[in-house]
């Protein structure tokens, strides 16, 4: 007599962890913004106005934090620039608010930077121009005595701004680019992230030595897969020395229009999903105020900040009962001013509930002419196409998730 197996209960799959664990870093202060320590990535910009243009500086600074902005870059090329950011964040106390400012400074800039460190929260310095040596054509090689007199250069041009930071509690951000790497890390170690990395950890130690750890660092390039592997290496070296410091992401020079948002979004997108990146900023050849947005919708995606409405909706198909596109711009007109729902609007039945699990609210095409209403997985109520943004609001009011626009 044949007896049948036994039935064997198949494993339990291992769960697979959605989440993004974000590398741990320092906590660094920027005036009233905190970069790293598990806080939320940071959104910056940079205003193209002459910093001279007091009026102009302040207005463009204003328009960026309004929009969502949480620190703002402002370029300081000579004295007389670091001198007018002391008036700059005068007026904008006056007529506005404090927002957090960092100065940018770049070629041979030690005293521009020390004037400017009294009136900013953070100095941004790149350590192939900081202190700037003209190259020359007929070099073959650096010998390591060339080599450690630069070092040596650099440390006592830096370490008066690093004491200047330190004694009065600011930050700063050791941004090296790929583009303007310094003679002798090109000819030590190529035009690579290797080199690009090696820059930046010089000018950290100089900051240790003299016992300064508010370092925020970047590592830009305009391409994306040079960022991508010098921030990967920057986060493996510092975890090999014991290092902690926040990392500000950027593709620098990514152009405009759609690919410069693309190219950006690769780059950062793909870095703050490695749990990389503690500030972020999209570097567009548009109006600064065009960054912003691109900003929160990849920090949105990938679900490090909810600052928007979230919006679920199918591509459309021949099941689709109404015209989606239209649909999906009425949802979003009339509730694209809240934040942290999420708001589905599906075609047809067979991708409704399903589909749209996760979402708070549902607008789906159930049958000809009408609309059913979910709140999650529950179907509410069915009303006519016409009414139906109109009830999905009243939907919203009713569990008071509604503010006015």
């Amino acid at each position: 007599m044949q007896t049948l197996p036994t039935p064997q209960t198949a494993p339990k799959p291992p769960e697979i962890d959605t989440t993004i664990h974000r590398r741990k870093t320092r906590p660094v202060k920027v005036g009233n913004v905190t970069i790293g320590g598990g806080h939320p990535v940071v959104v910056q910009s940079m205003i193209n106005e002459d910093t001279l243009d007091i009026a102009g500086s302040v207005a463009g600074i204003r328009r960026l934090h309004e929009i969502g902005c949480e620190i703002v870059r402002v370029t300081v090329p000579s004295m007389a620039h670091a001198k007018a950011l002391a008036e700059i964040k005068e007026k904008l106390a006056a007529t506005y608010q404090t927002v957090p400012l960092v100065a940018d400074v770049h070629h041979n800039g030690m005293k521009i930077a020390l004037e400017v460190a009294k009136h900013v929260d953070k100095v941004r310095i790149n350590p192939g121009l900081y202190v700037f040596e003209k190259p020359k054509s007929d070099r073959n090689e650096y010998t390591q005595a060339e080599f450690e007199e630069i070092g040596k250069k650099i440390r006592e041009t830096l370490e008066p701004l690093v004491i200047s930071l330190r004694d009065q509690g600011k930050a700063m951000r050791i941004g090296v680019n790929h583009g303007s790497l310094a003679e002798r890390m090109l000819f030590t170690y190529g035009d690579t992230p290797e080199g690009m990395v090696e820059s930046a950890l010089e000018f950290i130690r100089i900051c240790e030595s003299l016992s300064f750890r508010n370092i925020v660092i970047s590592l830009k390039a305009s391409r994306v897969p040079v960022m991508l592997a010098a921030y990967r290496l920057m986060a493996k070296r510092m975890d090999e020395l014991g290092m902690d410091y926040p990392l500000h992401l950027g593709v620098t020079e990514a152009g405009d229009g759609e690919y410069g948002r693309i190219k950006s979004t690769a780059g950062i997108g793909t870095l703050l999903a490695e749990g990389i990146g503690d500030t972020i900023r999209v570097s567009l050849t548009e109006a600064p105020e065009k960054e912003i947005p691109v900003c929160y919708s990849i920090l949105q995606a990938l679900g490090l900040r909810k600052t928007m409405v979230e919006y679920v909706a199918c591509p459309s198909c021949g099941r689709t009962l109404f015209n989606l596109e239209e649909v999906l711009h009425e949802v979003r007109e009339a509730t694209k001013h809240l934040t942290g729902l999420d708001i589905a609007v599906m075609g047809c039945i067979v991708n409704g509930p399903g589909e749209m699990a996760d979402a708070d609210y549902g607008y789906v095409g159930k049958q000809p002419g009408y609309i059913s209403l979910y709140r999650g997985r529950e179907e509410i109520k069915k009303v006519p196409e016409s009414q139906g943004v109109e009830e999905l609001i009243n939907l919203i009011k009713a569990d008071d998730r509604w503010v006015e626009p």
